[in-house]
């Protein structure tokens, strides 16, 4: 649901009416690799380029902990996304949230008995 939120968010306040759609494509890809920044230190691109014999995406290897930081950024950055806050800005915040909840995460001992 967060990645709906998250889309919506986008596209009611990042992409213009006029875009093409094959250009709003790239303003989503953006965003995500916004997210991906914040969470992996690096875009999707990148992370095919340095895992070429590896199928899929860079969410795909995630570790649970990262897949709910995940969930949990794509609904702070919706926010941040409506109070007009630059990208910059926002990777800057999203970081600093993402190691925030990867250090509760990683210490905590019922997330493991989920996997």
């Amino acid at each position: 649901m967060n990645y709906q939120i998250h889309t919506d968010a986008i596209k009611e306040n990042l992409i213009p009416e006029n875009i093409s759609k094959s250009k709003r494509k790239y303003i989503y890809a953006d965003e995500a690799d916004l997210l991906n920044i914040a969470l992996f230190g690096k875009t999707a691109k990148e992370w095919r380029e340095d895992n070429p014999e590896l199928k899929g995406n860079i969410r795909d290897y995630a570790a649970l902990e990262q897949l709910v930081v995940l969930s949990n950024m794509e609904s702070y950055n919706s926010e941040l996304i409506k109070m007009k806050i630059p990208s910059d800005d926002r990777l800057k915040k999203l970081n600093k949230i993402a190691i925030d909840q990867m250090k509760v995460l990683i210490a905590n001992k019922s997330i493991k008995k989920l996997t």
